[in-house]
């Protein structure tokens, strides 16, 4: 039995997350601002993670072997962390994205197009963290989100207090209502209804994990394994939003129409025009088995289906 502490944990692969680490015998602590219930057993300290003095305080006399944070988004959390955690904890896992590539973003060293982005492209031991800027505006912070997760790394891998790894997750999609973020939903709609979806010409393929897995994934970083930096987090089997779409488009009895946009419009999520898909060649390495996307993604549109009540044929 560990002690592990998350923060988040509230909801989709965080809340599954919990759910196996209890499962699996460990003592859990939950930190979050209280919006939902903790399943029973788990101890629950409701604190905004944002406020340093409110966090040691909620925190006490406690340790943990290992905490992994669902929810940072900039430098500024990130150094708080690691003054509340610092003398806590052995481990730190974060759950980083597959953003912090994003050649647009990054300014990092282009990969060629069809070959998988190994963990070293963007390496957070030298890049800078910027506490200067207005990470506390929700405007900036949603505009510069893979910068903020990039920052935050940084700030936890120049950190000596404990080992860290950065689990860099994939495009997540499965559980049906669970899924928050519309970006299926987006395609069940326009294909349902017959609407236009706006891709990219040339549209490059991309990478996707099932919630589960990544909740899996995350305890065998958080509680199996000793690894140390960035771990990409993505099922073999990439796919462009054409693939995407005939799927859907075949579960539901509807034909895809696309519309193309012009190199910097705005396009469907899941379109891209700018090559940044992970490689998974780390994990396998350390000994982690990963699905297939196409063996679980006809069963989350199915899901998807469901929750929308479109009808499918």
């Amino acid at each position: 039995m560990q002690r592990i502490c998350v923060i988040g944990g509230s909801r989709y692969f965080g809340k599954l997350l919990v759910k196996r680490l209890q499962a699996a015998g460990h003592q859990v602590t939950v930190i979050n601002r209280g919006s939902t219930p903790t399943p029973p057993g788990v101890e629950h300290l409701v604190v905004d993670r944002d406020d340093e003095t409110a966090l040691i305080a909620a925190l006490g006399s406690r340790t943990f072997d290992v905490v992994v944070d669902q929810v940072c988004y900039t430098p500024v959390q990130a150094a708080i962390a690691c003054v509340a955690f610092d003398g806590r904890t052995r481990r730190y896992v974060m759950t980083s994205t597959i953003e912090v590539y994003d050649p647009a973003t990054a300014g990092s060293p282009t990969v060629p197009h069809g070959t998988p982005v190994p963990e070293e492209t963007v390496d957070p031991a030298t890049w800078r963290a910027r506490m200067d800027l207005p990470w506390h505006d929700a405007a900036y912070l949603e505009a510069h989100y893979a910068e903020g997760k990039r920052q935050a790394e940084a700030v936890f891998a120049q950190h000596p207090g404990f080992d860290y790894a950065a689990v860099r997750s994939a495009h997540v999609l499965g559980g049906g209502a669970q899924e928050f973020t519309g970006r299926l939903a987006h395609y069940i709609a326009h294909i349902t209804q017959g609407t236009q979806i706006l891709v990219h010409d040339g549209a490059l393929p991309t990478v996707f994990i099932h919630y589960e897995e990544l909740a899996g994934l995350l305890l065998w970083v958080a509680t199996v394994t000793s690894v140390t930096g960035p771990v990409n987090a993505c099922s073999d089997g990439p796919l462009d939003v054409h693939g995407l779409g005939a799927l859907i488009a075949t579960q539901v009895g509807r034909k895809a129409v696309y519309r193309s946009v012009a190199a910097g419009e705005p396009a469907s999520p899941f379109s891209f025009d700018r090559h940044y898909a992970m490689s998974n060649a780390r994990a396998k390495g350390l000994g982690f088995s990963f699905s297939h996307t196409a063996d679980w993604l006809p069963g989350v549109v199915a899901e998807a289906l469901d929750a929308s009540d479109a009808p499918a044929t």
